[in-house]
């Protein structure tokens, strides 16, 4: 039986060859040259800061699974929420087919907001890794289960020479122990990221504690995202708790009739 993960990597693989036949990868490369580098996604994600551990804040319209998750959708807004509200990052799906995302939305985002931008993304072939850049994405994301461990590094190495910082996703251990002593860290530590999705794309199933089982395994945690599944301060704090650096947070701020207030429910202020 076919996977949810296997279907969307089956149309970005139609979508690439789409997308170059109409602007060719040397016309991306083109537009690229000369542009501003890109902010520092890295640093936003791994500095110290007054909350327990940093907040990459999702735009994020749906999803497979859960199909439409926020009806009053304007990605703009809702960027210029998370900054008030006090978030490090952004990520901006950017699937159209199967999360009705955009790269015309990372775009206005990146114009809209002075925080670094996450190309949220099934990333599988360098045409997009340009397209990320020409868009204004300040980092990426390649996921492990997507991509044979050439693939990935191949990828991993143009983001770094694009100045892209590269958010490295796994979900089960066998991808964990294949890219966390060959990828994270490689080539330059300060421009990749190890992330903990604990939804699995497979089945879209979500367990938090994905990520306390395979913290274990990671002897460097200040690199560390855990991604999904994240509802409460609870949750935030066990996390922070078990050493990580940063939270992707999408589902759970979108459905909130106020992101902002939302935002300070799961990141309350210290006590005294």
């Amino acid at each position: 039986m076919t996977t949810i993960l296997e279907k969307i990597v089956a149309t970005k693989r139609v979508e690439v060859a789409e997308r170059s036949a109409l602007t060719p990868i040397e016309a991306l490369k083109e537009q690229a040259f000369g542009l501003p580098r890109p902010r520092n996604f890295f640093h936003a994600v791994t500095r110290k800061g007054t909350k327990p551990l940093n907040l990459i804040a999702e735009v994020k319209k749906a999803s497979p699974s859960a199909g439409v998750i926020r009806e009053n959708f304007d990605p703009v807004e809702i960027a210029r929420d998370y900054a008030e509200a006090g978030a490090d990052a952004i990520s901006c799906l950017t699937d159209e087919k199967y999360f009705q995302g955009s790269l015309e939305y990372l775009k206005a985002i990146r114009l809209a907001v002075d925080l670094p931008v996450l190309r949220k993304d099934f990333i599988i072939d360098p045409y997009q890794v340009w397209e990320a850049r020409v868009a204004g994405a300040d980092a990426i994301l390649l996921i492990a289960e997507c991509l044979p461990i050439n693939e990935l590094i191949d990828l991993q190495i143009l983001a770094t020479e694009l100045n892209l910082t590269t958010l490295i996703e796994v979900h089960d251990m066998e991808n964990l122990i294949r890219v966390r002593d060959r990828v994270i860290g490689f080539p330059h530590r300060s421009y990749s990221l190890l992330g903990i999705n604990n939804r699995d794309l497979r089945t879209f199933k979500t367990d938090l504690g994905t990520t306390l089982r395979m913290a274990e395994l990671v002897e460097d945690r200040s690199v560390l995202v855990s991604e999904s599944g994240i509802h409460t301060a609870w949750d935030v704090q066990k996390l922070a708790d078990a050493g990580v650096a940063a939270v992707l947070v999408g589902e759970s701020l979108m459905r909130s009739p106020d992101i902002k207030a939302k935002v300070r429910e799961l990141f309350p202020p210290k006590k005294g």
